[in-house]
């Protein structure tokens, strides 16, 4: 049996109008990376590999964390979701989101849109899904536990497959998902089982509840 850690990266900068702006930590993001790498050093074993995309978000959360990477692969990168906004806009003439409610409503039909091909954005879904599933299974093995550190499309899709989630329902697992969340499964031979969904254990103190955050 393996087990398999995903965190999601910490909060990045929200206000963002392109990939390229929004790939870096907010000093809140800072702060929550930090946060969860000391109760992880306080409350988990080692790991015998630890990973992390290759986006400035993902290098610097495992950083902040105090994990230095065995590898960054670009397999466990985010979707390109402004890419896929675009489309939406061009393709289907919905209006890209301004607020974070107006994610609740965009990304169940984009996420859909895309699945279904209608819109391609910078990568087909199918890709999406195989890259991520193809360089887990690399980097889980039985009896070694890994940590991931990633971003939340990607913990969805793993979700997904665990699960059997149909795209609305990876959609609404996507959306509540914390900054500097931690995503727990075992991995046997039967399957990928989820043992731990969206904790955030380091920020759990009242007077921590500013630093929940989404978006």
């Amino acid at each position: 049996m393996g087990e398999l850690f995903l965190v999601r990266h910490g909060q990045a900068n929200s206000g963002a109008t392109s990939e390229e702006e929004y790939d870096r930590l907010s000093d809140l993001g800072h702060a929550q990376a930090k946060l969860l790498g000391q109760w992880m050093q306080a409350h988990e074993r080692p790991f015998d590999q630890v990973l992390s995309g290759t986006m400035r978000r993902h290098r610097e959360t495992a950083q902040g964390m105090g994990y230095t990477p065995d590898a960054h692969d670009a397999r466990l990168n985010e979707m390109e979701y402004f890419a896929l906004a675009r489309d939406m806009a061009a393709v289907h003439g919905l209006t890209p989101p301004q607020t974070s409610d107006d994610f609740f409503t965009h990304m169940p039909q984009t996420l859909t849109a895309w699945e279904q091909a209608t819109i391609n954005g910078a990568e087909p879904f199918a890709t999406f899904e195989s890259r991520i599933w193809a360089a887990l299974a690399e980097a889980t093995k039985p009896g070694k536990r890994v940590l991931c550190v990633t971003s939340g499309g990607v913990i969805a899709m793993v979700m997904r497959g665990a699960l059997g989630l149909n795209t609305t329902q990876m959609a609404h697992v996507l959306l509540p998902v914390f900054n500097s969340s931690l995503h727990k499964f075992r991995i046997r031979d039967q399957g990928t089982f989820l043992t731990a969904f969206n904790a955030i254990p380091h920020l759990d103190a009242p007077d921590l509840a500013d630093h929940r955050t989404h978006f």
